[in-house]
């Protein structure tokens, strides 16, 4: 098993054609692995990124790409290498998203072998209410603490936000990845320095 002061997790953002993942795809797939210090939840280094868009079976909604931008030229013939993204999930200890259950939903029926991995999610597992903030929406949580993105609604510089909003120290000093830890299953948290 890992490091016993170091873990790696991974992560993960996808967009899609809509809201519903039994109707709708996922047409771009995120990923960051980032290694971090299990008793202070500091985020050590970012030393993989992966994104890659994805042509869908339909066309992509006009509402949709209202929101990401992702258009039918952008994604055609294009395919997320499922091999690359196997390698770093199952070399990570957990996944995190922000909204994991939207996520989750859309990942496990394109790769159904991420459904055995243990999903964190950002948005639920901490508590940002305690903190003083109104809302546990990403672009929000980013704009609130002055995280510098590129891009809004899209995978790569979505995980690579999150990454850098869990590095991030709330009002009492605490690293957000700690608090997440916190959530682990008890066996996991084992090795997290719990």
């Amino acid at each position: 098993m890992p490091n016993s002061k170091i873990g790696r997790a991974a992560f993960i953002d996808v967009e899609t054609t809509g809201l519903n993942p039994l109707r709708d795809e996922i047409i771009e797939l995120g990923l960051t692995v980032f290694m971090f210090r299990r008793d202070t939840g500091e985020i050590l280094d970012v030393p993989y990124m992966y994104t890659s868009l994805r042509q869908p079976s339909k066309r992509v909604p006009r509402s949709a790409t209202a929101i990401h931008g992702i258009t039918d030229e952008m994604v055609k013939g294009r395919r997320i290498e499922e091999e690359k993204v196997r390698i770093e999930l199952e070399s990570s200890e957990f996944l995190v998203a922000h909204n994991a259950n939207f996520d989750y939903a859309f990942v496990v029926r394109l790769f159904p072998w991420t459904a055995s991995m243990v999903w964190m999610c950002s948005m639920r597992q901490i508590d940002w209410v305690r903190d003083g903030y109104p809302s546990r929406g990403l672009q929000f949580l980013i704009r609130t603490h002055h995280l510098e993105v590129f891009e809004c609604h899209r995978a790569g510089a979505d995980c690579m936000a999150g990454v850098r909003l869990l590095g991030c120290q709330n009002k009492h000093g605490q690293f957000y990845l700690r608090e997440l830890l916190d959530h682990l299953p008890r066996n996991l948290q084992d090795t997290a320095g719990k």
